[in-house]
């Protein structure tokens, strides 16, 4: 029986976010380098599969394209604060999609999830 590429997609989805929670959780036992950055790349890397999931007939750099958009048009948004955003901000799913602060690392990190996503999806399809 083959599995769909789709239910990859949601099993690798459910994956990843189980493991931002416990990297945020655990961040104890974690090198500071590590906590700076990982939880950055595994949400790009969430937001890659997610393109994927919803573009599946697309080409990989559309998905990649519009992954990199959307994960640095969510840190550019970060310089902007009025008191509504800053409000869904404060709450914790708006502040785990939205962020609080824009940080150039983050655009580095979002830069490596993606490019690490794509790299598996084509290392998978050659397989």
């Amino acid at each position: 029986m083959k599995i769909k590429p789709n239910s990859i997609y949601i099993m690798l989805m459910i994956i990843i976010i189980f493991l931002g929670i416990e990297v945020r959780k655990k961040s104890a036992y974690f090198p500071h380098i590590v906590n700076l950055y990982l939880d950055d790349i595994l949400w790009a890397l969430l937001i890659f599969l997610g393109f994927s999931f919803l573009m599946e007939k697309k080409g990989l750099k559309i998905v990649i394209f519009l992954s990199l958009l959307f994960c640095y048009g969510i840190e550019i948004s970060q310089l902007y604060h009025a008191e509504w955003i800053d409000a869904v901000r404060s709450t914790t799913l708006g502040g785990l999609v939205l962020g609080y602060g824009f940080l150039f690392s983050d655009l580095v990190s979002y830069t490596v999830g993606v490019l690490f996503g794509a790299l598996c999806k084509v290392l998978l399809k050659k397989s």
